[in-house]
């Protein structure tokens, strides 16, 4: 396999933080990975993320999307990556076809081919009876997965999950893992995903990276890190690196 992310010595150290939010980072990622990107509350996943999307610059390092950065290529790194925030980023007062409409053709999609692109998705993750409801009237597992699908219209190489299940219920959660197993699979789309569902995670990755203190604390492929650590799960094995202090206050 090819490397599709390539993270080099990346640090972010914000203004007036007593430490960097990422420190020294180095990592990659290869083409056709799912990837869970796990680490506690603080811990600098927010802030590697945003560097991924090119919201910001690293304050050292380097990032390559593709072979490309975002100071050097904007467009074609950007290109290369679809987010589904953790956040609904959807306009409540449209409706999910004209949601995904709009940002289709923000993604220079048209014609037949975006509608049929829509359509399709609406239809494996259970939306298309609902999809000239406005999203207001939605319930938050539709929601999610509206979200999810405004990501993943513009097929990109390297999508971006960050807490994608978070307040669903089963029958949604269910349908959303499913649905990325699908694109993954059959698309070989690469897949970086942050959650603090370890079982999840586990289920669901390939290779794990688990980051604290702004730091890769370790990685490698699932199976693997947990009989390295003579653990069970990845729960175990996260809980074992990061220990057991808390971490939300």
């Amino acid at each position: 396999m090819s490397v599709l992310v390539d993270i080099q010595h990346v640090s972010k150290q914000y203004k007036e933080a007593p430490k960097p939010a990422v420190s020294d980072l180095s990592m990659t990622i290869e083409k056709g990975d799912v990837f869970g990107l796990l680490g506690p509350n603080g811990a600098g996943k927010t802030t590697l993320i945003s560097m991924l999307c090119g919201l910001f610059p690293p304050s050292s390092g380097t990032i390559f999307i593709n072979g490309h950065t975002h100071q050097t290529h904007s467009k074609a790194s950007k290109q290369a990556i679809g987010v589904v925030p953790q956040e609904i980023a959807l306009y409540l007062k449209l409706t999910a076809w004209e949601n995904l409409n709009f940002l289709g053709h923000m993604y220079g999609l048209k014609g037949a081919s975006l509608k049929e692109n829509i359509k399709q998705h609406l239809s494996v993750l259970g939306l298309e009876a609902n999809m000239h409801q406005k999203i207001s009237s939605y319930s938050g597992g539709m929601k999610r997965r509206v979200n999810l699908i405004a990501g993943l219209l513009h097929n990109p190489q390297l999508l971006i999950l960050d807490e994608p299940t978070v307040g669903v219920d089963v029958q949604s959660k269910q349908a959303i893992i499913d649905h990325l197993k699908k694109m993954n699979r059959e698309n070989g789309m690469t897949i970086l995903y942050t959650s603090h569902h370890l079982d999840e995670a586990e289920d669901f990755c390939n290779y794990i990276g688990i980051i604290d203190h702004g730091t890769l604390i370790t990685q490698g492929k699932t199976k693997e890190l947990i009989a390295q650590n003579n653990c069970s799960s990845i729960e175990e094995v996260y809980l074992k690196i990061t220990g057991n202090n808390f971490r939300d206050k």
